[in-house]
């Protein structure tokens, strides 16, 4: 039953990056083209997403999920180098290339050669993230 309601769920997803454009790789780097042909799209797709999802996640103190034993913890609202790194790779990856893991996987029935490399190179950087993740661990932090 859980894998059928994370592929529905998945699905909805998928359509809702395609209904509102954000496969489209021109589209996201117009956001990001903040002074030049500037698209603000973007923003309410992104609104229209975090406060439903805000209001979901206020209804969830002292409620039990249908499919799972709890709800999973916040993160701990810490500014460190994984974080900031990680973020960084994942901006530029965004505007370079216009698309993040998620259009990117719906990117593929039509994103050409183009949208196959991206995905390569996604996802032999999340091979190689917890080997890079340790040596950096391994370091020491300035302070």
């Amino acid at each position: 039953m859980r894998i059928l309601i994370s592929f529905i769920v998945g699905a909805t997803f998928g359509t809702g990056l395609l209904i509102s454009g954000m496969t489209d790789t021109t589209k996201v780097q117009g956001w990001l083209d903040v002074f030049g042909n500037w698209d603000p799209t973007l923003a309410f797709v992104m609104g229209g997403a975090i406060i439903p999802m805000a209001i979901a996640w206020r209804f969830t103190n002292g409620r039990k999920p249908v499919l799972a034993e709890s709800f999973p913890a916040p993160p701990e609202p810490r500014l460190g180098r994984n974080l900031v790194l990680g973020s960084a790779l994942f901006g530029m990856g965004w505007g370079l290339a216009g698309l993040c893991p998620g259009p990117a996987i719906a990117s593929l029935s039509y994103g050409g050669i183009g949208g196959i490399l991206f995905l390569l190179a996604m996802l032999a950087g999340m091979a190689m993230a917890p080997a890079i993740r340790t040596r950096l661990d391994q370091q020491p932090v300035a302070v």
